[in-house]
C-alpha cells in the first residue's frame, strides 16, 4: 500500500490509461511505455496547478500515443502477412457491472474494430477512443487535443464512418461466442468438415497473423469453403501435448492453445445470426507472450 500521494492518484487511474493507450497503439508494450511516460511526467509535474487529475491525466496519455502512434506510421514498418492487434486480456465484469457498459467497452476493444482503426489517422484515433469508448463530450475532447469542437466533431463523424464500413457485423454476446468457438473446436478436432461448415457464414473469413515467425495463411481467406477446409487441414499437424486454456481476450471469450505449456496459438470468432463471420488465429510469438503467466 503506497503512502505517496502522487503514486496513488496515478494508480486510480493506471487502467483507464492503459485502455486509452491499447486502443490507440493496439500494442501493449508501446502501450505500457506510453503509460510509464505518463506517470513520470505527472510525477514531476506542479501538481498544485492541476485542478483535475483524471482529465490532466488522459491528456498526457493520449498526446503520448498520438506522438507514438505517428512515429510508427512514418517509420512504416512491413509486416508479413495480415496483422491483428496484440491480444488484450480484459474482464469487464469486474470494471463495468452494466451490462450495456461491459458492451461498449468489449466492442471498443474488439479485434475487428482495432484492425479498422489501425487504417485511421492519429488524430482520428484519438477522437473515436475518447468518444465511443470512454464517453468523453466534444466539448472535453477539443481541450484535450487543443482542436475547437467542430474540428473534433468533424473527425469524429469521419473516424465512425469508417470504422462502420470496415468493421465485420458480428454479435458480442460472450455466452454465444464461447459456445460456438467451442462447437467449433470441437468439429475441427473431430475432423467433421460438414459439421464445421454448418456453422460458417458463406462469406466468412479467416485472419490469421504470425509475423511470419510460424506457420498461418500469408492472407486473408475468405468463403466457408476455404476456411473450413484450411482448419480441417492445419488441425491434423497439432503437437500432440496440444492443451486448451479459455480465456477473455479484448472482451470476448477466446481459446489459447497450447504446446508444451506454451503459447502456439489463440483463436477468437466473431458470430452473426448464429454463424462464424470471422476466425481470428494469432500465432505470432511476439505476441503471444503476454499471455504465458495467465
Amino acid at each position: 500500500m503506497t503512502t505517496d500521494p502522487a503514486t496513488d492518484v496515478f494508480e486510480e487511474h493506471r487502467s483507464l490509461l492503459m485502455g486509452v493507450a491499447y486502443r490507440m497503439l493496439g500494442r501493449i508494450a508501446d502501450a505500457e511505455d506510453v503509460v510509464q511516460d505518463a506517470w513520470l511526467r505527472w510525477y514531476h509535474a506542479d501538481r498544485t496547478e492541476v485542478r483535475e487529475p483524471r482529465a490532466y491525466l488522459v491528456r498526457i496519455t493520449t498526446r503520448l500515443a498520438i506522438d507514438r502512434l505517428r512515429q510508427v506510421q512514418a517509420r512504416g514498418e512491413a509486416y508479413v502477412g495480415p496483422w491483428l492487434p496484440e491480444p488484450y486480456l480484459t474482464e469487464f465484469a469486474d470494471t463495468a457491472p452494466d451490462t450495456a457498459e461491459r458492451a461498449v467497452l468489449a466492442d471498443t476493444v474488439s479485434l475487428a474494430v482495432l484492425v479498422v482503426l489501425e487504417s485511421l489517422s492519429p488524430l482520428e484515433r484519438a477522437v473515436f477512443v475518447l468518444r465511443e469508448a470512454f464517453g468523453y463530450p466534444y466539448a472535453e475532447i477539443a481541450e484535450l487535443l487543443d482542436r475547437g469542437e467542430p474540428a473534433v466533431r468533424q473527425l469524429a463523424g469521419r473516424a465512425r464512418r469508417h470504422v462502420a464500413e470496415g468493421r465485420p457485423r458480428y454479435e458480442v454476446d460472450p455466452v454465444r461466442r464461447r459456445e460456438l468457438t467451442e462447437r467449433l473446436l470441437a468439429a475441427v478436432a473431430e475432423g467433421d468438415l460438414e459439421g464445421l461448415m454448418s456453422m460458417l457464414a458463406l462469406d466468412v473469413r479467416l485472419v490469421g497473423d504470425s509475423g511470419g515467425k510460424a506457420k498461418a495463411p500469408v492472407r486473408t481467406l475468405h468463403t466457408a469453403d476455404k476456411v473450413g477446409r484450411f482448419l480441417v487441414g492445419a488441425a491434423r499437424s497439432v503437437p500432440a501435448d496440444l492443451s486448451l486454456r479459455v480465456l477473455e481476450v479484448n472482451g470476448g471469450p477466446a481459446i489459447l492453445l497450447l504446446s508444451g505449456g506454451k503459447p502456439d496459438s489463440l483463436v477468437q470468432l466473431d458470430i452473426a445470426d448464429d454463424r462464424v463471420t470471422s476466425v481470428y488465429v494469432l500465432r505470432n510469438p511476439d505476441k503471444l507472450r503476454y499471455l504465458a503467466g495467465d
